[in-house]
């Protein structure tokens, strides 16, 4: 996975990484932190950037610890910065993971990457989902046949909120990405560019052969 994703980026590219998708989460090498891995060992990264991923800062805590225990130069934003960063031209990948995917290639994964997404759209960035080939739930028609976990509003609101019934928090765990966003899907089995369900079927056959041989 990493191998094919970073034959995809260009010398000095300038990359943004969301949530963890690194060792901590997936085990081993890590999926979208593979990916930068593999890229940062050939030089080819520019510039590293991983936002903080709210509310529970997956990104500060773990992506970023994981990147420091290796010496890989990183910048930490905070998710709301993503923004003001592409609009300077200094972003050239998203690279998320992803929890699943469904059968028409819209991308499940962690909240705020489907506003990563429709940023890089508006700005010319390029949106890399990386993630094993087990990640395509090919049951699943689209994504909006996904139900989205939400969890306890705690989790957002300061304790001095607690005792305060007029103030409330909703915390979806996950949002949805539609496929025309993406840009390529990255897999240990190869690469889909511009996912769409076809393509897909096409690869899940193409593998399924490859295997029975």
């Amino acid at each position: 996975m990493g191998a094919f994703g970073s034959s995809l980026i260009n010398n000095q590219s300038k990359i943004l990484t969301h949530c963890n998708a690194g060792a901590l989460a997936t085990g081993g090498y890590g999926t979208a932190l593979g990916v930068i891995r593999t890229s940062y060992e050939k030089g080819l990264i520019g510039k590293l950037y991983t936002a903080e991923t709210r509310p529970w800062n997956q990104g500060a805590r773990l992506t970023a610890w994981e990147l420091n225990k290796e010496s890989i130069l990183a910048t930490l934003i905070a998710d709301s910065a993503a923004a003001l960063l592409m609009q300077r031209g200094l972003i050239d990948w998203v690279i998320v993971g992803a929890d699943s995917i469904t059968r028409n290639g819209d991308v499940i994964n962690k909240i705020g990457t489907y506003s990563l997404a429709i940023l890089a759209k508006q700005h010319g960035v390029k949106l890399m989902v990386a993630a094993p080939f087990t990640t395509f739930d090919l049951k699943t028609t689209t994504g909006k046949d996904v139900v989205i976990e939400e969890r306890s509003s705690d989790e957002l609101l300061p304790p001095y909120y607690a005792d305060k019934p007029s103030i409330n928090a909703w915390n979806p765990v996950f949002d949805v990405t539609p496929a025309q966003l993406v840009d390529v899907i990255v897999t240990e089995k190869g690469v889909l560019k511009s996912p769409d369900a076809r393509k897909i079927a096409d690869f899940m056959d193409n593998i399924q052969t490859s295997t029975n041989k």
